[in-house]
């Protein structure tokens, strides 16, 4: 986009030429990339023919580049590159916790900020943030994803990592931190720690602090200085990322979910529009997911796993009529569904596969899918499913992806395994210019033909 103080120069100079050829200035994202968790706005959605939908340790694995510690974050893709989080110096044992337990110091953390050329693999650079604060004992539940949790967004321009109580960063396009911004220093009664990813508005970084500050943050982009913040308690144990829901070219509502309600607010003010009652409780995990027609999918709540499905827009306490439906069979906790012509599809934390009716909830099939861990502990998906050019692609932890027709008749065409790799494949994957971008704990992957 052409920087503000042009606009009215290029404008009435060039007006023939904006017709034919688009505006883009470097360092732009388009619509070939993919600039946050699940691409753009979250829709898991790419039309990419070329991308394969076959691969292995030795068909169509172009590169393979080992990543300095785990991670749970996705990848994401801007102008060629690849960006990834991963962290090192403390609970960089998987699945466990550290021992002996008087030997753990959780400032010994470090995050990193991984920038990878999208055809080559060649690490161009890293960012390394040590921790100035503690974030939460890597213990219980923590080990089940780490301190690498939260997927970065870029705008083309800068990249914007969020690291719990340590706080939000912004890099430019060469690794240097231009601000950094905090968050808050809470826990949740779990001690779980952080998962939810940064969202970009025009002017704003969006976080859900839920458990760092019962609260959503917006900074502004070129300051990191905070323009708002919408502070509720039932934020705690909230920890998906909110959603852009446009409905219509003068409004486009941040939708937030957090325990029993749903929010609909002014991305620019953090202003509530709308809210509604919401049947979702307990613990969330499964973001919000803008559908056709206005709608709203949210898939989570613990020990009570829903699938549910809202109307969005409107002014004031919708409780009433936002609900269309909820459903225990239509659900899953914590990978967020997709809707694909005209039908959302899934395969839930417990490996099963399901297709649905978006207005109404009705299940068009159920199928489990063989996605046993290798110790038969634990869930046996953590990442969100993607649609590439018709098919589902959803990766478990240790069995492989599942590669599945996106139609209303199951269909597994294939189960996709890097088997050199015996660690947990915990991201979602991102897509770009013929490239599917995989994370493990151990390595990141260049699939392409």
């Amino acid at each position: 986009m052409i920087p503000v103080d042009l606009r009215k120069t290029a404008f009435l100079f060039l007006p023939a030429l904006l017709s034919i050829f688009p505006l883009l200035a470097p360092g732009e994202t388009t619509a070939h990339d993919w600039p946050r968790f699940r691409g753009e706005n979250g829709s898991g959605i790419s039309d990419d023919a070329t991308v394969p939908l076959e691969w292995s340790d030795s068909t169509n694995l172009k590169w393979k580049l080992d990543l300095p510690g785990p991670g749970s974050s996705s990848p994401i893709i801007a102008d060629g590159r690849i960006y990834v989080t991963a962290y090192t110096g403390y609970g960089e044992t998987p699945g466990q916790s550290d021992d002996p337990a008087e030997t753990r110091d959780p400032l010994k953390l470090v995050r990193h900020l991984l920038c990878v050329d999208l055809e080559s693999g060649k690490l161009l650079w890293t960012a390394s943030e040590p921790a100035a604060r503690a974030e939460d004992i890597y213990q219980e539940f923590l080990p089940e994803h780490g301190y690498a949790s939260s997927t970065p967004a870029t705008d083309g321009e800068r990249i914007y990592c969020f690291y719990g109580k340590n706080g939000v960063y912004a890099y430019d396009l060469e690794g240097k931190r231009i601000w950094s911004a905090p968050t808050g220093t809470l826990s949740s009664t779990m001690t779980w720690g952080s998962a939810s990813s940064v969202v970009l508005t025009d002017d704003a970084v969006i976080v859900n602090a839920g458990d760092e500050a019962r609260a959503l943050l917006a900074f502004e982009k070129s300051s990191g200085q905070e323009i708002w913040r919408m502070a509720h308690p039932m934020l705690e144990q909230t920890y998906n990322t909110p959603v852009l829901q446009v409905l219509g070219h003068d409004r486009t509502d941040l939708i937030v979910a957090f325990r029993d309600e749903i929010r609909g607010l002014d991305p620019a003010s953090g202003a509530m529009r709308w809210f509604s009652k919401s049947p979702v409780g307990g613990n969330l995990s499964g973001s919000p997911l803008a559908l056709s027609e206005n709608r709203i999918a949210l898939f989570s709540g613990f020990p009570r796993t829903l699938g549910t499905v809202f109307r969005g827009g409107g002014e004031g306490d919708r409780s009433g009529e936002a609900l269309l439906w909820e459903s225990t069979r239509a659900k899953s906790y914590m990978p967020v569904p997709v809707e694909h012509k005209g039908l959302l599809y899934w395969v839930s934390e417990d490996g099963i596969a399901s297709c649905a009716k978006p207005d109404t909830g009705e299940v068009v099939y159920r199928e489990r899918l063989d996605v046993a861990s290798k110790d038969g502990k634990g869930m046996a998906l953590y990442a969100s499913p993607i649609i590439v050019n018709g098919h589902l692609l959803a990766v478990t932890r240790n069995a492989g992806t599942f590669v599945i027709a996106a139609k209303p008749v199951f269909e597994l065409l294939r189960i996709n395994r890097l088997e050199s790799d015996t660690s947990r494949f915990q991201g979602s994957p991102a897509v770009s210019d013929g490239h599917l971008i995989l994370r493990s704990e151990k390595a990141l992957y260049g699939i392409a033909r």
